[in-house]
């Protein structure tokens, strides 16, 4: 299975003339007004305290200078990952556009009053979602899951949903940024930038 890749225009240095976040808010608005599915979905990568990687497709729910923001369970295996080695990889992986988007740097939890005002932005079956599932934790069956969650649903009914204690977001700070075109031949644009020092350098594909 092989695509060759093509758009009108390659992507140069001089598209990072004003820095990496206004390309990569450009090209997030592209996946979007392409219908991609998922256009904020990203695949994180961490790894553990005995030195093992492991990925999964989270969703970005803030993308500014600061870096890339996502919300978990800080229990779940990434957020546990996550804790013992504070360094993260995300790719937002636009493949029905032919682009992609990496960010690597150190993490950081974002404080309370950030998660507590997205929190409140979410369906209330996701908030409800989130205190019934232990993440990454065994379950035995489907059946006990739902138990958990009428549980849950029981407890909060006739009130808010309050923000678990062990839930919130997390910052992907960037410290290297990469954009990756693909093109004819295998001839990939890849632009990499640092953005603490300004460097902005063209990586053979």
């Amino acid at each position: 299975m092989r695509v060759d890749y093509g758009e009108p225009k390659d992507l140069d240095v001089d598209a990072l003339n004003d820095g990496w976040l206004p390309l990569a808010r450009q090209w997030l608005s592209d996946a979007v007004a392409a219908n991609l599915p998922e256009p904020n979905a990203i695949v994180l990568g961490t790894v553990d305290a005995a030195g093992r990687p492991a990925t999964r497709t989270v969703l970005c729910k803030d993308l500014d200078a600061e870096g890339v923001v996502f919300y978990t369970n800080y229990d779940s295996d990434k957020g546990r990952a996550l804790a013992s080695t504070p360094y993260a990889s995300i790719t937002f992986p636009w493949i029905g556009i032919a682009r992609q988007l990496t960010v690597r740097g150190p993490v950081t939890r974002v404080d309370r009053d950030t998660t507590e005002a997205y929190w409140r932005t979410r369906p209330r079956g996701s908030q409800l979602g989130a205190w019934a599932s232990e993440q990454s934790r065994t379950v035995v069956s489907r059946d006990a899951l739902a138990a958990q969650l009428a549980e849950v649903t029981a407890t909060f009914d006739g009130r808010e949903v309050p923000v678990p204690p062990n839930w919130g977001g997390v910052r992907v700070e960037p410290e290297i940024v990469e954009f990756w075109q693909g093109r004819t031949s295998r001839m990939h644009n890849r632009i990499r930038v640092m953005p603490a020092s300004g460097v902005i350098e063209r990586l053979q594909p």
